[in-house]
């Protein structure tokens, strides 16, 4: 395939102004102070003006930044907020200038970065089709044949002759994101702004552009759904801090991702002690099926619990559980080696005990931990609600659905039949 984005040594600098800090100062400073403002007044009459009472920093959102994407890539760009993947696509999009580098595109580009952008408030909904259709390069005999399909799409047809400026913003988004799929650009650039529509149009739209990336056209694509990201994009770019660390297959980069969220574990050493019975829990760490310490996994994904004890004597016939709450303190679910009828024991002086979740149950959201651990009906720990676990967006069904929006607290594996028959049966 011929690439068709070309990005080479891409950088963004911004300058941040910010207002001195007020300070205790004597008769003297003052006076010093206005001296100096009158020299430099004289002197250089502009940059007095531009400098007064802030200082001036540097700010790159972007720098060094190269790849490559070529004809027909469907690709997810990730990162936290601030690591410049809003700015990466303002500059793809020839919204904003880059500071320095270079980026090569080959053909049209349909943007949708922010509510409203493209369009003009005064428009009609469907002045606004034709108006952005013309900015695309686009004829308007290639308008009317894609009309119908667009006003369909968004579902705005009460309110084609309304000027946008009283859509809410659902209809807004609808509608610019119908006009940018539609109009057959090249390539396709959609910021997190399709997460202000409802669940049913955000699937509708993730259909939509997983059919364009399928005509040949290419779709950059920017969201914290790491979900949606994994069911649409066949290649992402993880940026942090402005900089490319990551580019692969998408649920490599998802995985790069997670672990860079905060690798610590989810206590701190030594806080949890019975000195009584010289058992330390040294650390409760949550891992991903590589045994690599994360912050925040997936719905279905495969993910441990570790607990790292230190003691000074052995302790057998363990009955340990982790009780998992809502943030609204609701139960959801308990792990307990009770019901698996796990032998486990405490050896001196370290032993790690590991709870492993095959495929994680759980919706996304904040979830609070209680671990319980006895032995011989001696009890060594009771932490009630002590830590906190996220869980992201995850295909728990390998459909592409994402259950969250579904309703519920937790998932469960289940098959759906259907059986004929030719008569009734007795």
């Amino acid at each position: 395939m011929s690439t068709i984005i070309e990005v080479e040594n891409l950088g963004k600098k911004y300058i941040l102004r910010h207002q001195k800090q007020e300070r205790y100062i004597a008769l003297r400073d003052v006076m010093t102070e206005k001296a100096k403002r009158w020299a430099k007044r004289v002197l250089n009459p502009v940059a007095a003006a531009d400098n007064k009472d802030f200082n001036r920093e540097e700010f790159w959102a972007l720098k060094d930044v190269s790849f490559k994407i070529n004809q027909g890539d469907r690709v997810g760009i990730i990162g936290r907020n601030g690591a410049g993947k809003s700015t990466l696509l303002k500059i793809l999009s020839r919204i904003t200038e880059p500071t320095t580098g270079r980026v090569r595109l080959k053909g049209r580009v349909a943007s949708l970065l922010e509510v409203g952008t493209g369009f003009h408030p005064e428009l009609t909904g469907r002045e606004n089709i034709y108006l952005n259709g013309a900015i695309l390069g686009m004829s308007k005999g290639e308008i009317k044949r894609k009309f119908d399909e667009i006003v369909e799409f968004a579902e705005v047809e009460k309110f084609l002759d309304t000027p946008v400026k009283r859509y809410s913003s659902g209809m807004y988004v609808r509608l610019a994101f119908a006009v940018a799929a539609h109009l057959e650009p090249e390539i396709l650039v959609v910021d997190e702004v399709l997460a202000v529509g409802d669940a049913q149009f955000q699937k509708k739209s993730l259909g939509k552009m997983e059919e364009v990336g399928k005509e040949g056209r290419t779709v950059l694509f920017v969201s914290h759904n790491m979900a949606a990201i994994k069911n649409l994009c066949t290649s992402s770019i993880l940026l942090t801090q402005g900089q490319v660390e990551y580019v692969g297959k998408t649920q490599m980069v998802i995985d790069q991702y997670l672990k860079r969220l905060k690798l610590k574990p989810l206590i701190d050493s030594n806080l949890m002690q019975n000195d009584n019975l010289g058992v330390t829990l040294s650390k409760v760490d949550l891992l991903n099926d590589s045994d690599e310490i994360i912050s925040s996994t997936q719905s279905g994904a495969s993910v441990s619990i570790r607990m790292s004890f230190r003691t000074k004597k052995d302790y057998d016939n363990l009955l340990v559980s982790i009780g998992v709450n809502t943030q609204e303190d609701t139960r959801v679910c308990v792990f307990h080696t009770g019901l698996t009828e796990s032998k486990l024991k405490l050896n001196s002086p370290y032993t790690d005990i590991i709870c492993r979740i095959p495929k994680l149950p759980l919706i996304p959201g904040t979830y609070r931990l209680s671990i319980k651990v006895m032995s011989s009906e001696k009890l060594l720990f009771w932490l009630p609600l002590s830590f906190d676990i996220m869980v992201e967006e995850g295909d728990f069904y390998d459909t592409g659905r994402l259950p969250g929006n579904w309703g519920g607290i937790c998932m469960i594996e289940h098959i759906w039949l259907d059986r004929y028959y030719s008569s009734q049966s007795t």
